[in-house]
């Protein structure tokens, strides 16, 4: 029987030592995900909200690149591995309870990061004020 493999990341430690400590100890969901929000590293704009496993993770922080695990088809998405439109990771930052990241990036390929050819996946905002036309909803507005 092969041994087994180490973990990917630190056990988490004590409330002090995950809001203060200098050891990356993330605290994956029930689900074994994390949300990972990626932003433009040179405008700081918001691009998308993705979901990390460990292995995601770890592929991302050996690599360089933006893997994912993708819901929907059930396994690990290097982000442009169809499209080209990759995404370079400067940094990773998380949150005070390490149960959260953001990646900041820079896109390639043409310079988009949403599946519907846009820059980011967040280009509509909710219209409270005009939903007088959507009865039962809140109408969407294209961001300028």
């Amino acid at each position: 029987m092969p041994p087994s493999s180490p973990p990917l990341f630190a056990s988490r430690g004590t409330t002090d030592e995950i809001e203060s400590g200098s050891l990356f100890t993330p605290k994956f969901g029930a689900d074994g995900l994390l949300p990972a929000i990626v932003t433009d590293r040179s405008s700081g704009e918001v691009l998308m909200l993705a979901w990390m496993n460990a292995e995601a993770l770890a592929l991302t922080v050996d690599t360089g690149l933006a893997h994912f695990w993708t819901r929907s088809r059930g396994r690990i998405w290097k982000k442009g591995e169809d499209s080209g439109n990759t995404l370079r990771v400067i940094e990773i930052r998380t949150d005070c309870d390490q149960d959260a990241l953001v990646l900041q990036v820079e896109v390639g390929g043409a310079g988009v990061a949403c599946h519907t050819g846009r820059r980011s996946c967040f280009y509509r905002a909710l219209r409270p004020e005009q939903s007088g036309g959507c009865p039962g909803g809140i109408a969407l507005a294209p961001i300028a």
